[in-house]
């Protein structure tokens, strides 16, 4: 495979990342809009946005198993396209279940995506790590776009054309992506999909101690991520008094370091191993969370917000881990089970944070994962100095 070709896939598989990440996100700046025009409340729509997240978790162990026996370019396709479909679907949307429903499926169509993508590249990439990292930026660039996109369209013209934009980004990758990618070949065509499901073996996948540990630290480390990416402006405006528009500026600077944190984390986890990557991310996001609930000042804020964009970072290193981990037949499969496991386990942050901000305060809320994310880098050193093997 020479490089030029290896580099295409790379760029529309992020690319692809970027659109499964944008249809979903570009919901969020428009709800009051969405609940306006159908005369609900703030508990309904918020049912619809958790049974969208919940799907896309959910469609990470299937997404494997499909991978695996119909090979990676066509479940690739079936999620760029079908994210596109749902999103316009979702934009008309003539009453309130039909929104539900289409909320689900676009969650579920989605979540067909970022395990494949992450197979591929590690049969067609040597250092995955460097490249899981570039392909993971997709997501952060998405949340830069999307909310500021969307939120300009649906003043002016609606909540519906800011939920259908993601056709002008989802149709021309989607034709990209099955024009210029070569057909992948199923790692195992013609295993019963029943094999796939035993119990036994994915416990005794789970439960293997070279995946149960790093599956761990990601839960902790994703139950961080979640309730920073949904609470962390509310934070800023309620705890410290910052405007919308400084707490914006703010969740902005935030999605930039995690761009570039992707790139980073994943370089250094080929380079000095994805244990030190992993940990650097985590003591980075334990040192930053500490500055960002004091606020001693600008500078200090500063900082604050850029390690714990770092700490958010840790995906591009951990997933590669996972990789290593499994070997190359079990990887559709393997590898979309434990991010099905993490990504649903871990989007309990959201609610996690919102009731400890509710009973406890913002500070005590935002403190516990400054926590998770020193008791993630304390484990991860324990496992290197006493040689446990995990």
């Amino acid at each position: 495979m020479n490089w030029q070709y290896r580099h295409l896939v790379l760029v529309l598989c992020m690319l692809a990342f970027f659109v499964t990440y944008f249809a979903r996100l570009a919901i969020s700046p428009v709800v009051p809009f969405i609940t306006a025009d159908f005369g609900i409340s703030n508990t309904l729509i918020g049912i619809a946005l958790t049974g969208m997240w919940l799907a896309y978790g959910l469609a990470q162990f299937p997404s494997g198993i499909l991978a695996d026996r119909y090979g990676e370019k066509l479940i690739i396709l079936v999620a760029v396209g079908g994210t596109t479909v749902m999103s316009l679907l979702l934009a008309l949307s003539p009453v309130y279940g039909v929104f539900v429903l289409a909320s689900v499926a676009l969650g579920g169509v989605a979540g067909l995506h970022y395990a494949v993508a992450t197979t591929l590249l590690s049969r067609t990439f040597d250092d995955i790590g460097t490249a899981i990292g570039f392909y993971s930026i997709g997501g952060p660039l998405a949340g830069l776009v999307a909310p500021v996109v969307a939120a300009w369209v649906g003043v002016r013209y609606g909540w519906r054309p800011a939920v259908a934009l993601t056709a002008i980004v989802g149709v021309p990758i989607f034709v990209l992506f099955a024009w210029r990618i070569r057909p992948t070949e199923p790692r195992r065509p013609d295993e019963p999909l029943r094999e796939s499901l035993e119990l036994d073996s994915l416990v005794g996948l789970l439960s293997r101690s070279t995946i149960a540990f790093p599956l761990l630290i990601a839960m902790a480390g994703t139950y961080v991520v979640q309730g920073l990416l949904s609470f962390f402006p509310a934070f800023l405006i309620a705890f410290h008094g910052y405007t919308p528009t400084a707490a914006g500026v703010a969740f902005s600077v935030f999605f930039i370091i995690r761009a570039c944190g992707q790139l980073v984390l994943g370089r250094a986890s080929d380079a000095y191993g994805r244990d030190v990557a992993i940990g650097g991310s985590m003591l980075a996001g334990a040192v930053g969370l500490p500055l960002v609930i004091l606020d001693p000042g600008r500078l200090a804020m500063a900082v604050g917000v850029v390690l714990a964009g770092i700490g958010s970072s840790f995906f591009a290193a951990i997933d590669p881990r996972f990789m290593d981990a499994l070997p190359v037949e079990e990887r559709g499969t393997g590898f979309g089970l434990v991010r099905t496991v993490y990504t649903v386990l871990g989007a309990a942050g959201s609610v996690g944070v919102g009731l400890t901000a509710d009973l406890f305060g913002w500070g005590v809320a935002f403190g516990t994962l400054s926590v998770l994310f020193f008791a993630s880098f304390l484990a991860l050193v324990a496992n290197r100095a006493l040689g446990l093997g995990y």
